[in-house]
């Protein structure tokens, strides 16, 4: 049975900080984080886990494997439990459906390449940040936000995560490739550049990211190791958003 629990959750670790820190930004940088945001925390997480599953069943079902009838039922069970979740905070929010909406495409994308078996590529990737960071909209926006003045924590989330896309590519199986390397690397220049204009506290940061692009690719750097840094930064993108730009995103 534990084994058996185990095998719903997704086996995407990389995927659950870029879930939580654009969530948890939102919510307490918002002027009032509520019991709303536990239900919508609760919709966030068991929606992936849904989707997750639905897309691992559409791609081995696409290739005629009978292995695809382990994802329907968690697929089937975790969607409803979503929804469960959610219908209380749409009747309550409507706009909480346009959100939704703006979700959508990115989702259907993530769907495609997933039944083309290419969940990896960095297109994919890249095109899973976006709603992942746009969480941070919502969130704030359901605790009384003003929309406005949650962009700037939501763009520096959309700078760090998207830059963690190519970046791990490069540490384990992209590690051989100059075109991925210096990629990642323009990347994280640029980053930096525009988190800098956004908040000159976001600069020492997005300089330590910068660094460890271009220099840690190639030291033969295990797994774990990779995901414990990418840990450690993610807190401290969040620590930083909340200690530095917390007042921009109070409604006056």
């Amino acid at each position: 049975m534990a084994a058996d629990g185990y095998r719903w959750i997704p086996d995407q670790h990389g995927a659950w900080a870029m879930l939580a820190v654009p969530f948890l930004a939102g919510t307490f940088l918002a002027p009032h984080p509520g019991p709303e945001h536990v239900l919508l925390l609760a919709a966030w997480l068991l929606g992936y886990a849904a989707v997750f599953h639905a897309q691992q069943w559409l791609r081995l079902r696409a290739r005629g494997l009978r292995s695809a009838a382990r994802h329907g039922r968690p697929a089937v069970v975790l969607g409803a439990a979503a929804a469960t979740a959610g219908l209380p905070l749409v009747l309550l929010n409507p706009w909480l459906l346009i959100a939704g909406a703006a979700a959508a495409p990115f989702v259907a994308v993530n769907t495609r390449y997933a039944v083309r078996g290419r969940e990896r590529a960095l297109v994919n990737g890249l095109v899973a940040v976006v709603p992942a960071c746009g969480m941070l909209l919502v969130a704030a926006r359901l605790g009384g936000a003003d929309p406005a003045a949650t962009w700037r924590p939501a763009l520096a989330c959309l700078l760090y995560f998207a830059g963690t896309v190519p970046y791990v590519k490069t540490m384990i199986r992209e590690r051989r490739s100059p075109a991925h390397r210096c990629g990642s690397v323009a990347h994280h220049a640029v980053a930096l550049a525009v988190a800098s204009a956004l908040s000159p506290c976001l600069a020492p940061l997005f300089t330590i990211c910068l660094v460890r692009a271009a220099a840690l690719p190639g030291r033969g750097l295990r797994p774990p190791v990779v995901g414990a840094v990418e840990l450690a930064l993610s807190a401290a993108l969040l620590t930083t958003l909340l200690l530095t730009l917390k007042a921009s995103c109070r409604r006056c």
